[in-house]
């Protein structure tokens, strides 16, 4: 079968995740009446690889999370040499404005919509630890940036450290060692967003609340994202569309974990479905079987949910420097940066 025209510019972009010329998957933007983007790929695990899936997902612009949820039975450590792996490349773009920079928590991704681009650029994010929460339902802006932050740990981190025997300086200085990294965007008194000094929990709940973000994407926004950028924390584990052919998918993520014991049960946590997705899968041409099936394997895939199922196009293993495909111009130029009063407590 012939790849659509949207499956080969996706392939395109996706070789060009992580090579020199971009650091940032880079998709047009559909039409207002239609919110998927991209293509999924199949890529064969090199057969004398001993990398671990986290050199995956940094080589395909992804968070862990999105391939845990994509790839259930791979290994985290090994991946199988000569195995299969989906990379989720198709997305169903967040029920938000399509404006400035968009952070769905529940899918650890962030969306930057440049202004006059009419694109948006998706990029993995690790967020706060349970009891440590990246705010949801906040819009704010980019009040301040900063290259080389310094990071001040609060008086409870500070307990936090020593009760398990471990120092904590009172300033961490600029630098690669930096768990802020090399590059902050000031969101708020307590809030950034930042690199990271530890890729892997890029995808993970590992901060104190703050956004991280891997080097080089970091060091992107903070050169094209100019002050006052509008920034919206939403929480949807499920999103839902109807495309402009009648088409109806369902996006479903594996919800982020409300409780201690919510965080160690066995059990799936539940799904709440809002108003908006119940309106997407109650009419009539759905098939409740294939809602169902998608809500069980939370495999953070658009699923179609209507009509016969698309047949899957499995692509060849591609190599990042083979297409490079760059940020469009007017999303590379510099802005002014300025400098914050203070820096942010938490990382």
């Amino acid at each position: 079968m012939k790849m659509s025209i949207r499956a080969i510019l996706t392939t395109l972009l996706a070789a060009a995740a992580f090579s020199q010329s971009a650091f940032a998957v880079v998709y047009p933007l559909p039409p207002a009446n239609s919110r998927l983007i991209g293509e999924n790929l199949e890529i064969t695990v090199p057969t004398d690889s001993t990398l671990p899936l986290e050199a995956f997902a940094a080589q395909y612009q992804m968070g862990l999370s999105n391939l845990m949820e994509a790839n259930p039975n791979a290994d985290v450590y090994l991946p199988q040499p000569g195995s299969k792996m989906i990379i989720p490349q198709q997305l169903i773009l967040p029920d938000a404005p399509r404006e400035g920079i968009v952070i769905n928590s529940a899918e650890m991704r962030l969306y930057y919509y440049p202004k006059g681009s009419k694109t948006v650029i998706v990029l993995p994010i690790g967020i706060g630890e349970l009891g440590k929460d990246t705010p949801v339902n906040w819009t704010t802006s980019v009040q301040s940036k900063k290259a080389g932050p310094t990071w001040t740990p609060t008086a409870k981190m500070h307990a936090e450290y020593a009760a398990r025997g471990e120092y904590l300086p009172k300033v961490y200085p600029a630098g690669p060692d930096n768990p802020m990294g090399l590059y902050a965007l000031y969101i708020g008194n307590l809030y950034a967003i930042h690199g990271t000094n530890a890729n892997f929990g890029i995808g993970l709940r590992v901060s104190h609340g703050c956004v991280r973000l891997r080097a080089d994407d970091i060091k992107f926004l903070f050169n094209n994202v100019p002050v006052g950028t509008r920034v919206q924390f939403i929480n949807e584990p499920v999103k839902a569309t109807v495309e402009p052919d009648g088409s109806r998918y369902v996006e479903v993520h594996d919800p982020l974990s409300r409780t201690v014991e919510e965080f160690h049960s066995d059990s799936p946590a539940p799904i709440s479905i809002t108003a908006k997705v119940s309106k997407v899968i109650a009419d009539a041409s759905v098939n409740t079987s294939d809602v169902d099936s998608a809500i069980r394997t939370r495999s953070g895939m658009p699923t179609k949910i209507n009509g016969a199922q698309e047949p899957a196009q499995p692509l060849e293993t591609l190599a990042p420097q083979d297409a490079p495909v760059a940020v469009p111009d007017e999303v590379q130029q510099p802005v002014e940066t300025t400098a914050p009063q203070t820096d942010a407590n938490r990382s």
